[in-house]
């Protein structure tokens, strides 16, 4: 079969075009916008966001998953400029979202994004869009997990919650014997060196996966590239980060990226290469790496 191709990225972190309200920045927020105004705003730039964005359509992907924090602090005012901005990279049948934790920043607007991006994230099955959902996109079943939940000042911490988890493997057990490409979508790292960034039940779900397994993992929040392998039933799993798709380099993280996966089947194995399309400093995305996963 032709190869399919799926982009992958993360952490647009939309600049808020308006200055808050002083009765929202309370507890959590007061903080995060004071780290925005000192320091992050030099960094997510929305003019690296476009660039990386307009490569990305030029190389016509058939699918494209956005695993989240799209904006910052969940403000009722960063929901309608992250929809409008979904919308320039793509309608609802070829674009996946699902929630980071910044947006779900704080408990008053937590089932914001949930309301916001449900077309962008809902299931196949009719009814409510819900977590995990399943979309099957011509070789693939694109599972969206949420981790997102209101963290104490100072944590950016993750959870996926044992009523996803087990709708998990109802989910996957439905799937085994189908002859699909499994993409699981979920906006924290299965590991962690951060304790204050971490997923918090990561064990119960690479258990999950050891036991059921997927083909693919994604996943954004620490900014920067990754991969790790994770056991699964009959093979390891890859498990695949990417850098904020709107910044610049700066410390230890590297700038604005997105990966481009192309899956192809041979009888009963896949393949799947990865593609690396990075911004350099001339301001141009370029590949800067190949590698082949499967």
């Amino acid at each position: 079969m032709a190869a399919f191709t799926l982009a992958h990225l993360s952490d647009p972190h939309l600049a808020p075009q308006h200055k808050p309200r002083l009765s929202e920045l309370a507890g959590k927020r007061a903080l995060g916008y004071l780290n925005w105004t000192r320091n992050r705003y030099k960094y997510h730039r929305r003019d690296i966001l476009d660039l990386l964005i307009s490569d990305l359509h030029a190389q016509m992907p058939d699918q494209i998953a956005v695993t989240g924090d799209l904006v910052n602090f969940a403000l009722e005012s960063e929901f309608p400029i992250a929809q409008a901005w979904l919308r320039t990279v793509g309608p609802p049948d070829r674009v996946t979202a699902i929630p980071g934790n910044h947006d779900a920043y704080v408990r008053s607007t937590r089932l914001r994004f949930a309301e916001s991006f449900a077309d962008y994230f809902g299931g196949d099955a009719a009814g409510p869009a819900t977590f995990p959902s399943l979309r099957r996109r011509g070789p693939l079943a694109l599972i969206s997990l949420s981790s997102a939940v209101p963290s104490a000042p100072f944590m950016a911490t993750g959870r996926i919650g044992s009523a996803q988890l087990a709708a998990l493997e109802l989910l996957l057990e439905s799937l085994a014997h189908e002859q699909l490409f499994r993409v699981l979508l979920v906006h924290h790292p299965l590991r962690s060196a951060h304790r204050m960034k971490r997923l918090t039940d990561a064990k119960k779900l690479i258990a999950l996966l050891a036991r059921h397994g997927v083909e693919l993992i994604l996943h954004g929040h620490d900014h920067v590239h990754s991969t790790i392998w994770i056991d699964g039933p009959e093979r390891k799993i890859p498990v695949v980060g990417v850098p904020s798709a709107s910044s610049i380099a700066h410390g230890h993280y590297p700038a604005a990226a997105y990966n481009m996966f192309a899956i192809s089947s041979d009888g009963n194995h896949w393949r799947c290469d990865m593609t690396v399309r990075a911004v350099n400093e001339a301001l141009r995305v370029r590949e800067i790496r190949e590698v082949r996963l499967l």
